[in-house]
């Protein structure tokens, strides 16, 4: 396998900080163990069906650090993307953790909001390839990210 350019390791970074927060969430596990157990056992590990990307350590932890730091936030931004009858501990709990990641990435503002959206949508795709989630996505980061960086999109 070839050495993976500086996208794939950031899109591999933001696909493991989703799978991160929600194994958080799903078990009894602290962000410091999530952490050592992703960065020590998955990036560039080596399995019977291939080998894992290297993800970029500095933005998977910059994900789930702020994530967890400012779930509240981002939670609250989630709500009001979604319809009133749909709050956020209503949803699957991997777009739970995927909206988490992905807004940890709008609320920093390191990442253009476009950038941030399309790869989160390609997350989503990876994990719910055959149905309308990534539409879902698309349109709640949308959302979110004219809240956190209105000055990003034309007017």
């Amino acid at each position: 396998m070839t050495k993976p350019d500086r996208r794939q390791m950031k899109s591999a970074a933001r696909l493991y900080a989703v799978q991160a927060l929600f194994q958080m969430e799903a078990g009894d596990i602290t962000l410091e163990e999530v952490r050592e157990q992703f960065i020590d056992h998955r990036f560039g590990a080596e399995t019977e069906e291939g080998e894992f990307v290297t993800g970029n350590v500095n933005l998977f932890e910059t994900l789930i650090f702020e994530a967890v730091n400012n779930q509240a936030k981002i939670d609250q931004m989630t709500d009001r993307a979604l319809v009133a009858k749909w709050p956020i501990d209503r949803i699957d709990s991997t777009l739970r953790a995927l909206f988490r990641a992905a807004g940890a990435e709008l609320v920093t503002g390191k990442t253009p909001p476009k950038v941030s959206i399309s790869e989160f949508v390609d997350v989503a795709k990876a994990f719910f390839p055959e149905g309308r989630e990534a539409s879902f996505v698309n349109a709640v980061l949308d959302h979110m990210a004219h809240e956190t960086q209105p000055d990003a999109f034309d007017k």
